[in-house]
């Protein structure tokens, strides 16, 4: 009966989001309500378990989302994030402009979240466009691919980190796993799809690829502009590493695991953020605060979302239904790891939020990394990839990439569907590898 319930909640869940089109944060914490009074909580207890998901899930994840909005909008209004760009097409030259491109994408995406780094990129894949005379694409979709990875596997992307905290996973080897795994699915969802789409007629519309963001008058160096944007991602995954070998109870082991704290890690990126992309680049400390006080704006919504989550994810966790779903599901004849991937593709399909439905299986799914003896980091991974599948009309980013590169909707299920789908897959096969050959 309990599985039932909750299959109702996320039943309910879909049509408030999808179908009415209500905010996630609200959608979440009523079904929350309704599953937990469904499920036989006293009704007392219900308010208190709601507010303990949404406060135990933003006090832990805010610094990291609040702090990677941050540095991710400094990069974009300093022109680090254009100068990365035209830096790695002029490297790559034209006969590799879509390997170019992909590594433009993965770069720029890491600190900025999808949205902002899809308007971003816009530009630069439609002035290589024009100036390569290459099929629009050949060259844009790579570049996607790579966004949609780093949004769906790596830190310090909102659902990432949600589900690091949810199964209890270190942020540093997730990162580094995601990075292994992200290889090969930018290379196959990327560069090498892409050549198979050169006869779909496109026409990118100039009007939709302008940006509210003015070139840089001065922007920084490649060097500093890649060093600045991707330091976060280097601690984190160097201080993993020292971890690990370092003896856990030694001054040393202490002092990395301080480093290597993920808030610890996103003040001190912004830190030297505001030093080499603002005092050094002639900028006022006030004016970059400025900044960094605007990009609040731009997760303020995603905070929520993610919060909401933890209030449905707790109501489970109180009433139980949480462990005898863990219970169920792990005895089941199916890897964990794929059993996690099809529910959230499923969740996907339905809600069409990545996010959403990332969070909403890990709610869901959460003993089973303990139950069924699974990697929690690999865990993580494997709802991210399926958090990827089968990106269809009910997603945002469908319609803005079929808008931007103006194609039918049969040529975007036939590209950005597929392509997503393909990250999904290969993600999976990613994770099921590695849960081979890391040890137990």
């Amino acid at each position: 009966m309990s599985l039932l319930i909750v299959a109702a909640a996320i039943v309910g869940l879909v049509l408030l989001v999808a179908g009415l089109k209500v905010h996630p944060f609200l959608a979440f914490v009523l079904v929350a309500a309704a599953a937990g009074l469904a499920l036989g909580m006293p009704p007392e207890a219900i308010p208190a378990a709601i507010r303990k998901g949404i406060g135990d899930v933003f006090g832990s994840l805010a610094i990291v989302i609040v702090a990677g909005a941050m540095l991710g909008r400094l990069v974009v209004e300093s022109g680090a994030a254009g100068r990365i760009a035209q830096t790695l097409v002029a490297a790559f030259g034209e006969r590799r402009m879509a390997w170019a491109m992909a590594l433009t994408g993965f770069i720029v995406g890491i600190p900025l979240f999808y949205g902002v780094g899809f308007v971003l990129l816009v530009p630069i894949i439609f002035a290589v466009i024009g100036r390569s005379g290459l099929p629009p694409l050949a060259v844009g979709l790579p570049a996607l691919a790579a966004m949609s990875v780093a949004h769906g596997l790596l830190p310090p992307h909102p659902a990432p980190t949600a589900l690091v905290k949810a199964f209890d996973a270190s942020l540093g080897l997730t990162l580094l796993y995601g990075f292994i795994i992200a290889v090969p699915a930018i290379i196959l969802a990327g560069p090498v799809f892409a050549r198979t789409l050169a006869r779909i007629e496109a026409r990118p519309l100039a009007g939709l690829a302008e940006t509210r963001q003015a070139p840089a008058a001065d922007p920084p160096g490649a060097i500093v502009s890649v060093v600045t944007a991707l330091l976060p991602v280097a601690v984190l995954m160097a201080t993993a590493c020292l971890v690990a070998v370092l003896p856990a109870d030694g001054r040393w082991g202490s002092i990395v695991r301080f480093a290597g704290d993920a808030d610890c890690v996103m003040i001190a990126s912004l830190a030297v953020a505001a030093i080499t992309l603002g005092l050094l680049r002639g900028r006022r400390l006030p004016d970059v605060m400025e900044t960094y006080t605007a990009a609040i704006g731009d997760v303020a919504s995603i905070l929520l979302v993610v919060a909401g989550s933890g209030g449905f994810k707790e109501v489970l966790v109180a009433s139980g239904v949480n462990a005898a779903i863990g219970r169920s599901l792990g005895g089941l004849a199916i890897d964990p790891l794929i059993l996690a991937w099809l529910v959230t593709a499923a969740i996907r399909i339905c809600v069409g939020s990545a996010t959403v439905a990332g969070l909403t299986a890990a709610g869901i799914l959460g003993p089973l990394a303990g139950a069924g003896g699974a990697d929690p980091n690999l865990m993580v991974l494997a709802i991210g990839s399926g958090s990827l599948a089968c990106s269809h009309v009910n997603d945002g980013a469908f319609w803005m990439f079929k808008e931007y590169f103006n194609v039918s909707i049969a040529d975007t299920l036939r590209s950005w569907t597929v392509m997503e789908t393909i990250v999904a897959l290969v993600g999976l096969a990613g994770v099921l590898v590695l849960a081979r050959l890391l040890p137990s």
